[in-house]
């Protein structure tokens, strides 16, 4: 049976997540979090290129005389992508398998987030006066600088990554960024709540590609609460854009394997802003869009989720 309200949510993140995890946490769409100024931006140590992300909180980088070494970033633990998570390191998320399966999406977001941010990039790392210089695993301790901004604090305060306290230096920082992505409950912090993001195809293990704009795809919220076609404002898709500009959507258009499709117009979104495209009808704001179908869109046993710009490419192609 199809589901009935579908909702677009596309969340830009500031330097960010995913989504945020995947999507935009109730309450903190359009909440700015780029908050730089406040955590100082460390001097770097050395320039080096980023060669491999490893997941959200490690990669491999290169020196510039081709010697290779594997970071990882001081003070963040962004959720496992090739293990389990344990859901209890995370403050609030219940200790279930929701709670768990919603924390591995957040993970995969985070991992998306480096790589569209830093991968192939020319960065700088810097060192906390407080740490050695490695850590377990022989692997580096450092602050990732790029484009001024730093990074690592960058994940905390979009909620892409919890705060890894080894006594660093910005701890006081980072977990104030912490707690107000916690209580906006931005990117890994909705899953708090984990039966609110079901549906997830990053989470329930569907296939998604990698969207050189920053947008990823979020919630697919398929199944709306009782008969599809009489619940349409309770279907809907998340998308997240973990670019730090200002995104125009006029002309982007979300369609199924059917080929029914939404064209956005007149649309634009700020860093850390979010709309939602219902499937059923009502009146279209900034931050919500209203698909005016008749009938449910999304296949309750699987379907595709293609996002296109307005250009015709497709940008993001996502199965659940």
């Amino acid at each position: 049976m199809r589901r009935l309200a579908f909702g677009l949510v596309v969340v830009l993140v500031v330097a960010a997540g995913c989504s945020g995890f995947t999507g935009s946490p109730s309450g903190s769409a359009g909440t700015a979090v780029d908050d730089q100024s406040a955590v100082g931006i460390p001097e770097s140590a050395v320039t080096v290129s980023v060669t491999a992300v490893v997941d959200g909180d490690t990669i491999q980088v290169a020196y510039e005389n081709g010697t290779g070494d594997t970071v990882r970033l001081v003070g963040v633990d962004t959720p496992e992508v090739h293990t389990e998570n344990d859901p209890a390191e995370f403050e609030g998320v219940p200790e279930t398998d929701a709670g768990a399966s919603c924390l591995r999406g957040a993970g995969t977001n985070a991992s998306s987030l480096a790589k569209q941010q830093l991968l192939g990039e020319t960065v700088g790392l810097a060192f906390d006066p407080d740490l050695n210089r490695r850590g377990y695993y022989d692997r580096l301790l450092a602050y990732v600088v790029v484009d001024e901004t730093l990074f690592n604090y960058r994940l905390v305060e979009t909620g892409h990554a919890r705060v890894y306290d080894s006594g660093f230096t910005r701890a006081e920082r980072f977990y104030a960024a912490e707690d107000a992505a916690r209580s906006d409950r931005r990117g890994l912090w909705r899953c708090t709540n984990p039966d609110a993001v079901t549906h997830t195809a990053i989470a329930d293990g569907g296939t998604i590609t990698e969207s050189p704009s920053g947008v990823e795809i979020a919630t697919i919220h398929a199944d709306a609460a009782g008969n599809d076609n009489e619940n349409l404002n309770d279907e809907y898709v998340t998308l997240t854009n973990t670019g730090n500009a200002t995104l125009a959507l006029s002309g982007w258009t979300v369609s199924d394997a059917a080929g029914h499709q939404y064209t956005f117009a007149n649309s634009t979104l700020d860093p850390n802003a979010s709309v939602t495209l219902y499937t059923g009808s009502g009146t279209d704001t900034d931050t919500e869009r209203y698909w005016g179908r008749n009938g449910a869109v999304w296949n309750n046993d699987g379907d595709t989720v293609i996002v296109r710009n307005a250009s015709g490419e497709t940008v993001l192609r996502q199965s659940y």
